[in-house]
């Protein structure tokens, strides 16, 4: 069962609610939920565990920072020796959309649109930094929070982490980040994982290697989600059909294309386009 969770049941007429919490080792797996009409900000904290999504467990360490968005299905587990400790903080969709538009942290709107929740780092690997800023919102949710504080919160912590794969990942190889930003063409995108072997002019299993190590996803993987994002994007600005939108992403057939996109997004691509176009958000089912 996925339990639908609500704003005021968290918050209690608070402008935000934030939360410590720990899961042990030994301890069953959260409840699997999703938002209904908020928005999370996770920071791990100490120990590690995994992400439970329905596409599968991303791995959680300390420092990571995970943007849970309301039509996100998940659930939390500790697998680490010490359990997985971390911080939630949740806010409404109207307050975090005028913050993010304000502040221009994301123009493209590629975090809303991307299959998986997007994961920040701290520039530098500043943990206590970043743990410090997840505790002070703990203190201030305990104490009267204003809306001032949220926004502290947002600012204080936006400009200490940055979207994990992009420029903060100083080790990353030019190569690497040269097939990867190659692959947004959409001649690219359409050849898929050869055109990306071609562009990194590595093998298969040293492409495999490096994007693991700095992105922790597979070649593969890259290629679905990165498809699928460009394919929500065309569906949400664009008159294309949904079978133009299938072939110009490389998904090679409008039935394979919607079988993906459902996987996903929890939708048909018609609903998707249908929704997102009047700024609905419909539970996960």
């Amino acid at each position: 069962m996925v339990l639908t969770l609500r704003f005021e049941l968290e918050a209690f007429g608070r402008p935000f609610n934030a939360a410590r919490i720990w899961y042990g080792p030994d301890a069953r797996d959260s409840v699997r939920h999703t938002h209904q009409d908020f928005y999370e900000l996770m920071g791990v904290v100490a120990g590690g565990g995994e992400h439970m999504l329905s596409r599968g467990a991303v791995p959680l360490e300390p420092g990571d920072v995970v943007l849970v968005r309301p039509t996100d299905e998940h659930a939390m587990s500790g697998r680490a020796t010490g359990g997985l400790e971390f911080v939630n903080v949740s806010f409404p969709i109207a307050a975090w959309q005028t913050f993010a538009a304000l502040s221009r942290l994301d123009p493209t709107g590629s975090w809303d649109l991307a299959p998986r929740p997007p994961v920040f780092r701290a520039d530098g690997g500043d943990l206590a930094d970043l743990v410090g800023i997840f505790e002070q919102a703990v203190a201030r949710s305990q104490d009267e929070p204003r809306d001032l504080d949220l926004l502290r919160f947002w600012t204080d912590l936006f400009l200490l982490v940055s979207p994990v794969g992009e420029a903060m990942d100083t080790g990353k190889p030019a190569w690497l980040r040269a097939a990867q930003a190659a692959m947004h063409e959409e001649e690219n995108l359409r050849a898929g994982l050869p055109r990306m072997l071609e562009l990194a002019n590595v093998s298969a299993g040293h492409l495999a290697r490096e994007m693991r190590r700095h992105d922790r996803i597979t070649p593969v993987r890259f290629v679905t989600d990165l498809r699928l994002q460009q394919a929500a994007s065309l569906l949400r600005t664009t008159p294309y059909s949904v079978a133009e939108i299938a072939e110009r992403t490389g998904f090679g057939s409008q039935s394979y294309f919607a079988r993906c996109f459902a996987a996903n997004y929890y939708m048909s691509p018609r609903e998707f386009r249908t929704l997102s176009r009047f700024g609905v958000h419909r539970e996960s089912q």
